[in-house]
């Protein structure tokens, strides 16, 4: 039970991830129409959106620490 803890802590770290690099711009979809799409919604909510990831990756990464820890222990 206690690496099922530590698998969902990693999913979420990747979560916070993905959104990071996808509010970044490093990650571009392929077709042109949701580019553009993308790119309005990171326009809107990019500042947001990238300070939420980097808390989300900063929460779980002390998570993560704290779990690994623990199993250590």
């Amino acid at each position: 039970m206690e690496y099922l803890g530590l698998l969902v802590e990693l999913l979420f770290f990747a979560l916070g991830l993905y959104v990071y690099l996808l509010v970044r711009g490093f990650i571009r979809p392929k077709t042109e129409e949701k580019r553009k799409a993308i790119d309005a919604f990171r326009r809107k909510n990019g500042w947001w959106l990238r300070v939420l990831s980097i808390a989300l990756m900063a929460v779980m990464g002390l998570n993560i620490f704290l779990h690994i820890a623990s199993l250590f222990a």
